[in-house]
């Protein structure tokens, strides 16, 4: 039995979901993949499903009716992994904005801490193909984080990530409050105040070249307001 899973969530990625699950199953460490698809009405989960007869005890799939958010899609996913005994879980997005390579040095750094990080804030990090309003953007969002929560973590709305599964065994995954992108900063938030290790692994984050981003003005609210809920307390437990 493996002892890593990679969770990627889904909407409509048919564009990148074979080359991402290719690629995964070449690396060394003999990662397992779930895709978790929101009903994408391109025929992602079909995609994933004629891999799964080349990959039958590695590849996975949960398929839900309609989008239902980025937090709930990995709640599934975590309650699936720690179900099946892994002992490290990750997150990465399906559209290689993640290299897949860095799976193996984010796996690595689980190995002395509880959580680890893909960082784009941290010395060696970098991002490609964002114009300078973005990065400046989403810097100042780590920032605006970091400020109100007082959390020692420098990117923290980062998606690419590794867990121990004490970590997720630990937190209240049926009481995780928010969908969007405010659900990183609550996971990381949670495990920083449960007194969990959180190492942060350099990257290089790219932006996709094939399909169309997730983010909107909604996501972006409920992560400004959504701090500060969790700095009063609002949130999981």
């Amino acid at each position: 039995m493996a002892d890593s899973v990679v969770i990627i969530p889904t909407y409509n990625e048919k564009g990148n979901i074979e080359n991402i699950t290719r690629k995964v199953m070449s690396l060394p460490g003999n990662f397992h993949l779930l895709i978790i698809d929101d009903g994408s009405p391109d025929g992602t989960a079909d995609v994933v499903k004629t891999l799964m007869k080349e990959f039958p005890d590695r590849l996975f799939i949960i398929e839900r009716r309609g989008k239902l958010g980025l937090g709930t899609a990995y709640i599934a996913g975590f309650k699936w992994a720690l179900a099946h005994a892994y002992e490290y879980i990750f997150e990465m997005d399906a559209d290689f904005s993640h290299n897949p390579d860095d799976l193996i040095r984010l796996k690595e750094a689980c190995q002395t801490a509880d959580m680890a990080v893909g960082s784009r804030y941290v010395k060696g990090g970098n991002v490609k193909n964002w114009d300078i309003k973005r990065r400046w953007m989403s810097y100042c969002a780590s920032l605006y984080v970091r400020t109100i929560l007082w959390m020692n973590v420098h990117d923290t709305t980062a998606g690419f990530k590794c867990y121990h599964r004490r970590v997720l065994e630990a937190l209240p995954l049926d009481s995780i409050k928010f969908i969007g992108y405010a659900f990183q900063i609550e996971m990381k938030y949670l495990a920083y105040k449960k007194g969990f290790k959180i190492a942060e692994v350099p990257i290089t984050f790219v932006d996709r070249q094939v399909g169309v981003s997730k983010m909107s003005k909604g996501i972006f609210k409920e992560a400004f307001w959504g701090v500060i809920q969790m700095r009063l307390g609002k949130h999981g437990k």
